[in-house]
């Protein structure tokens, strides 16, 4: 009897461990192509960040991690010869209520997707518009 107590957790544990481990495998969210915190003014040159990378063919996607000191707009760039992707990205605040408290999130709202037709190498220009203090993490990830 006391043999099944034991062994019956322990199953169940494997089992959400293994379910846990299967659905991160296609879990496109994880599949980050690039990334960039921008928290330091030194990263800039003349007030814009500058990059390259390589794209397979596909879709993708811009994540950021914004807070209340981030810049207001974030002009992004994604450019080469056959590809010309520009969106300034407005950070927005959401109030959160609660029963007993008030809070703020933060989302850059704008057009986020974009499409790759063949592999390419591509420039991005990142711009706070003049807010080179303010933090943003940055992502491109696969969709």
């Amino acid at each position: 009897m006391n043999k099944k107590i034991l062994v019956i957790p322990i199953i169940v544990i494997f089992v959400v461990i293994m379910m846990n481990f299967s659905s991160n495998e296609g879990n496109k969210e994880n599949d980050v192509v690039f990334h960039v915190t921008l928290a330091d003014p030194n990263l800039y040159v003349n007030g814009i960040f500058t990059d390259e990378l390589i794209l397979e063919k596909g879709e993708y996607i811009f994540r950021f991690v914004p807070n209340g000191s981030s810049p207001e707009i974030l002009s992004i760039s994604l450019t080469n010869n056959e590809l010309s992707f520009d969106e300034d990205f407005q950070l927005e605040g959401l109030l959160h209520k609660t029963g007993i408290s008030e809070y703020f999130t933060w989302e850059y709202e704008g057009e986020k997707l974009f499409l790759i037709s063949e592999k390419q190498e591509i420039s991005v220009m990142i711009n706070p518009n003049g807010n080179v203090m303010g933090s943003v993490s940055v992502d491109i990830i696969e969709n």
